[in-house]
């Protein structure tokens, strides 16, 4: 009976503790020299997959009037029984205007506060720079029996990216194909005319967007990762179409359909 009784009291003295945690939402109204400007901040907590507790905080800076906002989001994550007066996993904190978890397995952080829409994916695990993309994700999985999610996304760099590899005049854009834990492939869309290039790679005068061309057929069709590139309202003209198959979970550079004077190669992005 003794040694029931201890067991008892060490499995007491072993448990972790609960704990309560809670953060206030705020606005503030603010008026100098005539102009009135907004500060929202808002705070989120989620539960992933019932082990990993999350904090999203947002904040917002407008002037009425002015089409233009300043704003930040920043996730910090923690084990659910650490509780959020311990260390982070990881503390995340970018421009942006809003924060989720695509299928509970990695975060997307809405990056467009201007005209421009496009968004950052990181790990979950640990908040790791996944890509970027100028289209909203695709995300299928690459297995019918066994839930297997790949992401993938199109990069359409501006005249001023950071990497300086894609400031020339020839890109179009990068097409990116990734794990929740890693980029697997990715590859560089190319023109051999720069006017062309330009034209395509503008966000006013052509829109973009990927899907998957659905999946593999019988006599070893696999299925394809589709980049469409089309003339923007009011601009005319026919739109290019690049397919690039999917082939031992990698994009498949063997059999691309793409336009005359288009390339696609591997691409390797700086580190």
């Amino acid at each position: 009976m003794k040694s029931i009784i201890a067991l008892l009291l060490a499995s007491v003295s072993t448990a972790q503790p609960g704990y309560q945690a809670q953060a206030a939402s705020t606005v503030a109204v603010s008026v100098k020299d005539g102009a009135k400007t907004i500060n929202i901040t808002n705070v989120e907590f989620e539960l992933v997959n019932q082990r990993l507790l999350l904090r999203k905080t947002s904040h917002s800076k407008q002037v009425v009037g002015d089409m233009w906002e300043e704003a930040s989001v920043k996730v910090e994550a923690w084990p659910l029984d650490a509780g959020i007066k311990s260390k982070p996993l990881y503390a995340l904190q970018v421009s942006g205007s809003d924060a989720r978890v695509l299928k509970s397995e990695v975060l997307q952080i809405s990056r467009g506060l201007e005209e421009v829409e496009w968004w950052s994916l990181y790990r979950l695990e640990n908040g790791a720079h996944l890509f970027d993309t100028y289209v909203p994700p695709v995300v299928f999985s690459i297995s019918e029996e066994i839930l297997t999610l790949r992401y993938a996304g199109l990069e359409v760099p501006p005249d001023d990216a950071k990497d300086a590899r894609l400031r020339a005049l020839n890109i179009v854009g990068v097409l990116t194909y990734a794990s929740a834990d890693r980029v697997i492939s990715e590859v560089l869309i190319t023109c051999d005319d720069p006017a062309q290039a330009t034209l395509l790679r503008s966000y006013t005068d052509s829109s973009h967007s990927i899907r998957l061309s659905g999946p593999e057929k019988a006599g070893g069709q696999p299925a394809a990762l589709i980049v469409l590139i089309s003339p923007a309202f009011p601009n005319v003209g026919s739109s290019v179409v690049v397919a690039i198959p999917l082939r031992n979970d990698k994009l498949d550079l063997s059999q691309v359909v793409l336009p005359e004077g288009l390339h696609v190669n591997v691409w390797k992005r700086g580190r």
